[in-house]
């Protein structure tokens, strides 16, 4: 089985006064991966960049670097791709019975030589220490506690971190800021996709264990009887964690499952400021600017809004 997708994703900055140069990056071009193919897939710039190129970041990660030299007081940024996902969901069934000591004290102790190259047991390692927006601290680690019960299998531990996030936090859209901390989050217990991803890999990397954020899409249904909106879709988080025996296991904390073939993996890294959609920098004599996105993730066959 599989689901092929058409995949649109456009950023739109108006500014209040003419922006001379604009440059930028974008991780807006989804990976091949297994169970997720690229089939097609284009970066349109307007106005007409004077220089772009694409750069395969430190995480594999595919980016579009756009320089923009004509004035303009709208700059607007559209990836689209079609893209065929196989990807299976795990199951707790069927991930290895390994605990979550044995599992940190594997990365911990090396004891991966068989299994992992020392260039990939480094990159493991690099994922279980802080970073720009993970914080494993103290209010975390009491608040993750009770899911990490001696000998608690690792699979059951993602399962049950997911499920508590799902159940304990309320999703408040504009509850947060990028900068919201994990201490911050627990204390108003309201949050969006990208903090529960933050919150999940925080109460991983607290207790030793590899955790990575995932950038991606997922599909969407509109309720019974109503037709799908325009370009309300969005670009969604979750977490994707190391498993001895398995690699590396997606699971989604904002919808309590583990991450099938309904998702679009876009990029990943130690958190949000590795992969987020658009970066840059202006050039202007004034001030303001109104973003505005729009996305839409729709069967191949169907025409996309945007």
């Amino acid at each position: 089985m599989s689901r092929t997708y058409d995949l649109v994703h456009r950023t739109t900055y108006s500014y209040a006064s003419p922006v001379t140069d604009s440059y930028g990056r974008t991780t807006m071009t989804p990976r091949d991966l297994p169970g997720q193919a690229v089939l097609a897939t284009t970066v349109e710039v307007d106005p007409a960049p004077a220089d772009s190129s694409t750069h395969i970041d430190y995480y594999g990660n595919r980016t579009t670097y756009y320089g923009v030299t004509l004035p303009h007081t709208q700059l607007v940024v559209t990836a689209r791709s079609i893209v065929e996902v196989t990807r299976v969901a795990a199951t707790l069934d069927s991930l290895p019975p390994v605990t979550w000591e044995e599992a940190a004290r594997a990365v911990d102790e090396g004891d991966l030589a068989a299994a992992v190259s020392p260039d990939a047991l480094v990159a493991l390692r690099e994922l279980v220490l802080p970073s720009t927006h993970v914080d494993p601290g103290a209010e975390v680690r009491a608040w993750a506690a009770p899911s990490f019960a001696a000998g608690r299998s690792l699979g059951s531990v993602l399962v049950d971190l997911a499920h508590r996030i799902r159940t304990e936090l309320t999703y408040r859209s504009g509850s947060t800021t990028v900068s919201t901390t994990q201490a911050q989050l627990l204390a108003q217990g309201a949050g969006v996709c990208q903090d529960f991803a933050h919150l999940m890999i925080a109460a991983l990397r607290a207790h030793g264990l590899p955790a990575r954020y995932v950038s991606g899409y997922i599909e969407t249904r509109p309720p019974a009887g109503r037709e799908k909106l325009r370009g309300a879709d969005a670009s969604h988080a979750w977490v994707s964690a190391w498993v001895p025996g398995a690699g590396w296991v997606d699971v989604d904390p904002t919808n309590d499952q583990f991450v099938d073939d309904r998702y679009v993996v876009l990029g990943w890294g130690r958190d949000y400021q590795d992969v987020p959609p658009l970066r840059g920098v202006i050039f202007t004599e004034g001030s303001g600017s109104r973003l505005s996105v729009a996305v839409d993730l729709v069967p191949a066959g169907s025409t996309p809004f945007l």
